[in-house]
């Protein structure tokens, strides 16, 4: 799994009942190791964060007039287009 990727060894603390949660599902075979599943619960983690981020970023565009007055412009020039496009689609 990690062998595409350049990796550097760490150490972490992590809680008993977390370790044990875990050890059930590697011994059933859900999981190959411990180490996989912290890799993938951390991509996952970092994936939520980052989409959380750019949400957030979004949101100010809420407040931004000259986006906002961008947008209606460009919507604007598009708008032919988009209703030729759509008539198009809805003969097909």
């Amino acid at each position: 799994m990690l062998e595409k990727f350049e990796t550097v060894r760490t150490t972490i603390t992590v809680p008993t009942d977390l370790i044990k949660r875990s050890q059930y599902f590697i011994d059933g075979g859900s999981i190959p190791s411990r180490n996989a599943l912290i890799v993938t619960a951390l991509e996952r983690f970092l994936l939520e964060l980052e989409r959380q981020e750019i949400d957030r970023q979004f949101e100010t565009l809420a407040d931004d007039k000259a986006y906002q007055a961008m947008n209606q412009q460009i919507a604007e020039a598009f708008a032919e287009s988009d209703w030729d496009a759509l008539v198009e689609g809805e003969t097909e």
